[in-house]
């Protein structure tokens, strides 16, 4: 079977995005071929199915594949891209890498190459991530829909049209997790601090933001309505939002956060 998807890099999301293609059905194992240096990184691949090399060095001369997702880390993209410039004219190029322009693989590449970057987040290991890719105008909608498609396996996906929006998306959806992991280690030690056992304390906070950004995300109401519901006038609940929301304190919390890690990003792109 020709390979469709040439996967160079197969880390902890590389691995997480071949995982999700296989067990969906999007793609068969024999459609994909991994190029990944660390050989008990390189065998994990190989036991899912997918054909395995070392190095771009390796890969048969026919080889034609459609998409060559770029799974490595940003300080060495541009050694490991160069090694692929002689597929630039009919393969699609999809990046994973954050702050990694497009115009760094055009300039690697060429001005003729297509080029799809896309910024995914951690909750994609368990089908629950949130993608958001920018194409460059020399992606093709055949290929832009089979991405969108093989991304849906691991989540949710948008699309923007301003590649300079990607820095927000960073900040947001790519760097989120984190935030929600600390304000469930935060919640923990509030709970542990009002007296509860450590392990009741753990899991009523991973439990409760679980739940709760469930219930958002299948309601239909919005956020702003359901914490409402929850708020009886002059009650527990109350009572805590007004330490939290008094003087905007946590809206502003967040955007700064957001904004130094929007920041962060920009640098690290130039």
């Amino acid at each position: 079977m020709t390979i469709r998807v040439l996967l160079v890099g197969c880390g902890n999301m590389g691995y997480a995005m071949l995982s999700g293609w296989l067990g969906s059905g999007k793609l068969a194992a024999s459609e994909t071929l991994v190029v990944e240096p660390n050989e008990d990184l390189r065998h994990r691949a190989a036991r899912l199915g997918s054909a395995v090399a070392a190095s771009n060095a390796e890969l048969p001369a026919s080889l034609a594949p459609e998409l060559i997702v770029i799974a490595v880390k940003p300080q060495v993209i541009r050694d490991v891209v160069a090694g692929y410039t002689a597929f630039a004219e009919n393969s699609t190029f999809v990046s994973i890498a954050a702050g990694t322009s497009v115009a760094t693989f055009t300039e690697i590449l060429g001005p003729s190459a297509a080029i799809i970057r896309c910024m995914p987040n951690t909750p994609a290991a368990i089908g629950k991530g949130m993608m958001v890719v920018f194409c460059n105008p020399k992606v093709a909608e055949k290929s832009r829909l089979f991405v969108n498609d093989l991304l849906s396996a691991s989540g949710e996906v948008a699309a923007i049209d301003n590649e300079g929006l990607m820095d927000a998306v960073t900040a947001v959806s790519g760097s989120g997790p984190a935030y929600i992991f600390h304000f469930i280690e935060c919640l923990t030690f509030a709970a542990e601090k009002a007296g509860l056992p450590a392990e009741i304390a753990k899991l009523l906070a991973m439990q409760t933001v679980y739940g709760s950004a469930s219930l958002a995300a299948e309601s239909r109401e919005e956020p702003a309505v359901l914490r409402k519901q929850v708020t009886s006038p002059n009650g527990t609940t109350a009572a805590a939002l007004k330490v939290l929301m008094g003087d905007d304190r946590m809206r502003n919390l967040i955007a700064d956060a957001v904004a130094a890690a929007r920041t962060r990003s920009v640098e690290l792109g130039k």
